[in-house]
């Protein structure tokens, strides 16, 4: 395989990835972000720790969830538990983000 056909190869898994994406969006409630993965979940509960030498980490908890990767081959998970030491980032998914203006240009241009 060419380097060529290995950057095509990937640029199609990640075009079905955002289309997969685009398709099961409405049916979240919550963008998850850490370091190392980004989420659309409809129960996050995200919890600040403390370990023993003062060092802060979070546990984030998801139920019912759908993972952005383009190499797992299921990307809905019943339940998701990380622990990580860097930010998490979660946002509420307002469905009118979702929605396509019916007229004008994006950005606010006619």
């Amino acid at each position: 395989m060419s380097s060529e056909d290995l950057e095509r190869y990937e640029a199609d898994m990640e075009l079905q990835l955002y289309r997969e994406y685009r398709d099961v969006v409405g049916l979240f409630s919550y963008v998850v972000e850490t370091e190392r993965r980004f989420y659309l979940t409809n129960h996050v509960d995200l919890q600040p720790r403390t370990t023993d030498n003062g060092e802060m980490y979070f546990e984030v908890t998801l139920e019912d969830a759908w993972v952005w990767d383009m190499y797992r081959p299921a990307r809905f998970v019943r339940n998701v538990r990380v622990v990580t030491f860097k930010d998490v980032n979660v946002e509420e998914i307002t469905k009118s983000d979702l929605e396509v203006p019916s007229t004008g240009h994006p950005g606010g241009g006619s």
